[in-house]
């Protein structure tokens, strides 16, 4: 059998497809009001939003995560670890030499953005007309919003590369999050996140 972590299994991405494909048609629905630009958007939600930003991510993190965190991963000290969901004793499953592949880095991805679907599609076309108002607590709700998102992006992301036992130092890859609690304390100062980045959701859509 090869020597492999990917499982290549679509479903979870068909699912989050369709999953794009219905709020797609109610964020259509609430900002546009016509079919042209419903389908527009719809087809910017599955394939833009969704699918070409995860396989930008998995691209990016295919070509520096394996070189950064892997063995001889330049820069940082070796570590030994056997933690992990596919933690075994030796190099490699069959003794090879262990390396990174695409489509692992590619379903990463797509199981990270769920949390961003859940807060930022679903969660925040449901409160709209509350956080988008004027009030401090809309701004505190609506900020929040983005931070819980893209911080659980991130523990998705790491947990999937942890999972690797040939990887080192992956607690690494949960540093943004530290940005992110930066750049959201600042914010709470009276910049309101989502008004200045939904209507960038819905630009797809425009006329």
């Amino acid at each position: 059998t090869k020597n492999t972590y990917h499982l290549a299994d679509p479903s979870f991405t068909y699912l989050l497809s369709s999953f794009q494909l219905l709020t797609g048609i109610a964020w259509g629905i609430a900002t546009q009001g016509y079919a042209g630009p419903t389908l527009r958007l719809t087809l910017m939600f599955i394939f833009v939003h969704f699918l070409l930003s995860s396989l930008v991510i998995a691209t990016l993190a295919y070509l520096l995560i394996g070189r950064l965190l892997g063995p001889g991963g330049k820069g940082l000290p070796p570590r030994m670890r056997r933690r992990g969901l596919f933690s075994e004793e030796g190099g490699g499953r069959d003794g090879e030499a262990e390396n990174l592949e695409f489509g692992y880095c590619f379903d990463v991805a797509i199981r990270a953005f769920f949390p961003v679907w859940i807060c930022l599609y679903v969660g925040q076309f449901v409160l709209w007309y509350l956080i988008r108002g004027d009030h401090w607590i809309s701004l505190f709700l609506g900020n929040t919003l983005y931070l819980v998102a893209f911080s659980y992006y991130i523990v998705i992301f790491f947990l999937g590369y942890n999972a690797l036992p040939f990887l080192q130092h992956t607690e690494l890859l949960l540093s943004p999050i530290i940005l992110y609690a930066v750049l959201w304390a600042a914010s709470l100062f009276g910049f309101n996140i989502p008004k200045h980045v939904a209507p960038w959701m819905t630009l797809g859509g425009r006329q």
